[in-house]
């Protein structure tokens, strides 16, 4: 059985081994660069054809160290290829919030949980803040307390209007209140017992003569033969009106054998 490596190797008779060049090509200017294998970090959407990677794919990128340092910590750049357009993307990491940064070729998808957590004030911005508002112009010191006294002395001025008030309404009797309500409503019954009269004494001047007799009505001469018929005028009493009865009746048959002809035999009994 024949060996699987072979441990010696042939060499021609006219082997030369100084005619063998290697081409040496000028050193690649820039940071030196490796290549690596790595994950995307985030999911991104390429700029050229629109093609979406989601987080964790997979790629052979190329590494640089960016020459840039947060305090003592180097930043690296990377360089990945489009799966479909094979267009470059690079990011680079992001030391400060321990995340990366999108730089060209691609843009970040909405992270809302990301957005939400850069919204929050850090430490060295509430401190920023806090020596901005110490730093305030005096004026504007001047101003802001300037209004605060107005606005307490409007909220006093209306408290004493307040109290004024309810002390007024406890002062009050309540028999003076009560005396005042009788009077207007004495005052409201006298009023209406006066028009009662007034309308009395204006309905006697309409229905009564000079004589204080009523006033009659004048009968017509068409009416007079109507009221002569009537059961009043003859008997001088009260009209009686005809009470109706109920009773049965019984209808009587009409002969109608004599219409048509027919004569009926005189019974002998």
């Amino acid at each position: 059985m024949s060996e699987r490596k072979v441990l010696q190797k042939y060499y021609p008779p006219d082997f030369d081994p100084s005619k063998i060049t290697r081409s040496k090509g000028p050193k690649p200017a820039g940071p030196k660069q490796q290549t690596v294998r790595l994950m995307a970090p985030f999911s991104m959407k390429c700029l050229n054809c629109g093609e979406f990677i989601y987080k964790g794919r997979k790629f052979n990128a190329r590494k640089e160290n960016s020459q840039e340092k947060y305090y003592d910590i180097s930043i690296f750049r990377f360089y990945i290829r489009c799966t479909r357009c094979s267009s470059e993307i690079t990011f680079k990491t992001d030391p400060k919030n321990m995340d990366y940064t999108c730089e060209k070729g691609a843009i970040r998808n909405f992270e809302p949980w990301r957005i939400a957590k850069e919204e929050e004030e850090t430490e060295e911005e509430r401190l920023n803040r806090l020596e901005e508002e110490e730093n305030e112009s005096a004026m504007e010191k001047l101003e802001t307390k300037t209004l605060d006294s107005k606005r307490e002395m409007q909220i006093a001025d209306a408290l004493d209007d307040i109290r004024t008030r309810n002390a007024r309404n406890e002062r009050v009797d309540e028999e003076e209140i009560m005396g005042k309500l009788a009077e207007v409503k004495d005052a409201a019954t006298l009023e209406r017992e006066r028009q009662e009269k007034e309308d009395e004494e204006a309905a006697r001047k309409a229905f009564r003569t000079e004589d204080d007799t009523f006033v009659r009505r004048v009968v017509d001469e068409e009416d007079a033969p109507k009221a002569a018929a009537t059961p009043a005028a003859e008997t001088g009493g009260p009209a009686t009106a005809k009470i109706p009865s109920f009773k049965k009746t019984v209808k009587r048959k009409r002969d109608l054998g004599a219409a048509l002809g027919i004569k009926k035999k005189k019974t002998l009994v």
